[in-house]
């Protein structure tokens, strides 16, 4: 994957926000960092099987029309989230996979870069059916094998589950149809937390790369209760790159920004808007977080660098 040009959506909630304040309108610098930045696009459960297809159509097409690579975001396997603040998910395995195969139609033969399922696997434990999501996740990392898409099974990160079990986890499932893991996704955890636990795991999976979601941990992470849920003082991370290049971290494929920056985490247990929620301000603090901070990575990617 190194060298791939990544794609950010024109259409993304900082870039409408943008449009609609102008230029010169309040937190309009920040929100242009972010705009221009490289962001998941994230499918889910919100979607039906044709939305879902048309709208991996929609991006996968419009990336390739610029030379570029998107990252999706598969977020629909049934009991997701656990029932914490993005519950959900498909209703049964049957209809999964046939939102799972109505993504991989919409992706066709076009270059897409696909995280599949955040925490699932590190809430296994934590749903019924543990066996059953195994095989969910082995039959969708298949299905998108079948597009040529480069397909990262979700990890969890680096504070949640320890770098044993979660490798017997994903060795469970099996990385024969995936590029390897991803880590940290709309979390905090330093980067370099993240790539010595993704170098933990790709010693015990015999190698695999990893990709870390660097969206929002310019800061690291909050402590306390809920630390993980729209936390104050967080900021922008490094912008995405396919090309980390780390002598520290040989297994470390990419740095993306997987969480789309300025969605809400959840209603917080404090009134916060529900999950994937635009919260304007919040992204616009992140940004200024991290302006604020000399040689704090985080600034904005021109189209044709800091994207390969």
């Amino acid at each position: 994957m190194a060298g791939v040009q990544l794609w950010a959506d024109p259409d993304s909630d900082a870039a409408r926000e943008l449009a609609q304040r102008g230029q010169d309108g309040p937190g309009a610098a920040a929100l242009a960092r972010i705009a221009q930045t490289p962001n998941a696009v994230w499918l889910g459960d919100w979607m039906s099987a044709e939305q879902a297809r048309a709208r991996a159509e929609q991006v996968t097409t419009a990336a390739t029309a610029a030379g570029q690579a998107p990252v999706l975001v598969l977020y629909a396997i049934p009991d997701k989230d656990a029932g914490g603040f993005s519950a959900g998910g498909a209703a049964n395995a049957g209809a999964y996979m046939a939102w799972v195969q109505a993504v991989a139609d919409g992706i066709g033969n076009r270059r897409a870069i696909v995280i599949v399922e955040p925490d699932a696997l590190a809430q296994i434990d934590q749903v019924g059916g543990g066996d059953e999501r195994t095989g969910m996740l082995r039959d969708a990392l298949a299905i998108l094998a079948g597009t040529g898409a480069t397909s990262y099974l979700d990890a969890g990160n680096s504070g949640w589950v320890d770098a044993d079990t979660m490798a017997a986890r994903v060795q469970a499932v099996g990385l024969e149809n995936a590029a390897g893991v991803a880590l940290n996704t709309s979390n905090f955890n330093r980067t370099s937390d993240e790539q010595a636990y993704g170098e933990a795991l790709s010693v015990k999976l015999g190698g695999v790369g990893y990709v870390i979601d660097t969206s929002r941990n310019g800061n690291g992470p909050a402590t306390g209760n809920l630390a993980w849920c729209n936390p104050a003082g967080r900021a922008l991370g490094q912008t995405p790159t396919t090309s980390p290049n780390d002598p520290a971290a040989p297994h470390n494929d990419a740095l993306l920004w997987v969480k789309q920056v300025g969605q809400s985490d959840g209603e917080c247990d404090r009134g916060d808007p529900p999950a994937g929620t635009w919260m304007p301000q919040y992204a616009i603090d992140l940004a200024d977080a991290a302006s604020a901070q000399p040689g704090q990575p985080g600034q904005p990617a021109t189209r044709t660098e800091e994207q390969q």
